[in-house]
Formats: C-alpha cells, structure tokens, sequence
C-alpha cells in the first residue's frame, strides 16, 4: 500500500504510544494537516487511538474517538501500519 511522505513521518513517531502533541513536535506540519493525516491512517487501520485509563495506569485502545478533539487521545502504529511503514 503506498503511504506519503507525512503519512511515514507520523507512521515514524507511533511506533510506541504517542500523544497528538508529540506528534505534532516531531512532524513539520500544521496541526489540521497532522490531524487529517492521522485520521487517514486509522481510517486505513495503521494507527489506532488509545486512551489513558487511571484504574490500569495504562493506555487502552479506544474503539471510538473524537475526530475535533485529536488531542485528547494518544496514538500507536498497527501491524498493518508496520508493514506499510517498513516497506519503503
């Protein structure tokens, strides 16, 4: 499957669970842009989003998320999103 290039950057930052923030530190791009990407990405089920859950101490995967609140959830790379990644 072909990625762009912000899609192999964000792919790059998610390798382990990474908040919307450190995302967007780490990618030279807007936050809309960095935003629409990452939707991409679980769209095509290479990133999914997790939350925090206090009574783990530890991020779960969040089935659902709110696409106009990205920042409130943090972010980790698939094995679908592995293999895109690692194919280039």
């Amino acid at each position: 499957m072909e990625i762009s290039q912000i899609e192999w950057d964000v792919l790059n930052c998610v390798y382990f669970v990474e908040s919307f923030d450190k995302i967007l530190e780490e990618v030279a791009a807007p936050s809309p842009v960095v935003a629409d990407v990452i939707k991409t990405l679980i769209h095509k089920k290479m990133i999914v989003s997790m939350q925090w859950d206090e009574a783990k101490q530890d991020y779960v995967r969040s089935f659902i998320y709110d696409s106009d609140n990205m920042s409130a959830y943090a972010y980790l790379i698939t094995k679908e999103g592995l293999l895109a990644h690692n194919s280039l």
